[in-house]
């Protein structure tokens, strides 16, 4: 029972973690105006986080298990696609996709992953059933519910035309009503004018070309994030239960992907960015906790495991509630959690009740046939004679 709640509250770390990920890390992109610049924040972070402190805790206080090198391979494995899907959210958000529908994208599609790999891993397919099955589609159900029937924030600003290069906006506050107008010599100087509100901005339609990105971009971090799991708990078993050691693969892992090659892209090809003075302190400090709680969220997925959880229902009730915690964020951020409608509690509703379906009804795997014990070697009454008169 202890063991349980503990796998509970850590499934709720990461949940509160990776749900407020997506927003947090939008706000410091926006303010940096950049796309690898946050990445190497987030990265850094994770080097303290997921590097520099368990390699000081393994030194003071130590930890069971052990270094393996098939541990090894499949930490770090890990920590590269969750590495590579973090970059997927940046480069989606990178090209003007907003966190209100790509987190509920990317948590809806990832469990569905995670569980076909976790199945295939433990070979458990002829242990699917419909109604795991039903959970599955519950979630994905429920997170494009969300998806479709967000709430819009509370519209001070609305569109009255756009044409061309110049934008007409009317602003209502209460009953107080007012209009603007926004030129600008093309649609891409439009949206690089830093001079232009960000949320006026944010307005323009996105084009069929940033459209196909934002879902390609998504549908990486998807797929990335759903193997991350699976993949891990991999690791950490062939180091015999350890905690730190596959959290620090995963740190460095995600030092090389987020830090070292993206430094190497901008010294390559300048993104017209800097880090002083255009890049502004709240930017990185945005940045710097987008990559905080993604590093504690990754350790909340590690002590869930180290406490008994199983990949087949850990990642799909993290992938459950964390785009709940994320819309309710960004609609707050927003102050639109008023407009909140049925719908959109209905879809909520949807991907918890397939988040506990998946749960309660995933394939377990085969259990090991127990060895054959041997019969025990009765002798024969002329053996025990003899063995007598000897």
């Amino acid at each position: 029972m202890k063991g349980m709640l503990l796998v509970l509250v850590s499934i709720v770390v990461t949940i509160l973690c990776w749900g407020t990920y997506g927003p947090i890390l939008k706000t410091g992109q926006d303010a940096m105006h950049s796309g690898l610049r946050p990445f190497i924040c987030v990265g850094l972070a994770y080097f303290v986080i997921a590097v520099i402190v368990p390699i000081v805790l393994l030194r003071s206080v130590g930890e069971k298990g052990h270094w393996s090198a098939t541990g090894l391979f499949w930490s770090l494995f890990a920590g590269i696609v969750t590495a590579v899907g973090a970059l997927g959210i940046i480069l989606a958000y990178g090209q003007r996709g907003s966190p209100i529908y790509v987190m509920p994208l990317v948590f809806g599609l990832a469990p569905v992953v995670n569980s076909l790999v976790t199945i295939w891993l433990a070979r458990s397919f002829s242990q699917i059933n419909s109604v795991f099955t039903a959970g599955l589609i519950l979630v994905v159900a429920g997170a494009v519910t969300v998806l479709l029937f967000t709430p819009h924030a509370a519209q001070k600003v609305t569109v009255d035309s756009l044409t061309g290069m110049k934008l007409t906006v009317i602003s209502k506050v209460g009953d107080t009503e007012s209009t603007h107008i926004y030129e600008s010599a093309s649609r891409e100087e439009f949206l690089k004018n830093q001079d232009i509100p960000r949320e006026i901005r944010a307005l323009v339609p996105l084009n069929p070309s940033e459209w196909f990105w934002v879902i390609a971009f998504t549908l990486l971090t998807a797929i990335c994030w759903g193997v991350y799991g699976p993949f891990l708990h991999k690791g950490q078993m062939a180091m015999a239960g350890s905690r730190l050691r596959p959290l620090l693969c995963v740190g460095l892992a995600y030092f090389l992907i987020a830090v070292i090659v993206p430094a190497i892209l901008l010294s390559l090809h300048p993104d017209g960015s800097e880090w002083f003075p255009n890049s502004s302190a709240s930017g990185m400090i945005w940045s710097l906790a987008g990559g905080a709680v993604g590093a504690i969220g990754a350790l909340g997925v590690i002590m869930a495991f180290n406490f008994g959880g199983k990949p087949v229902y850990v990642m799909p009730l993290i992938f459950g509630g964390a785009p709940i915690v994320n819309t309710f964020v960004v609609l707050a951020q927003h102050g639109a959690t008023s407009h909140i409608g049925p719908v959109f509690v209905a879809g909520l509703i949807m991907t918890g009740l397939g988040a506990m379906t998946v749960l309660m009804f995933a394939p377990r795997g085969h259990a090991a046939s127990p060895a054959p014990v041997a019969k025990a070697s009765v002798p024969s009454l002329k053996e025990t004679a003899n063995r007598t008169r000897a």
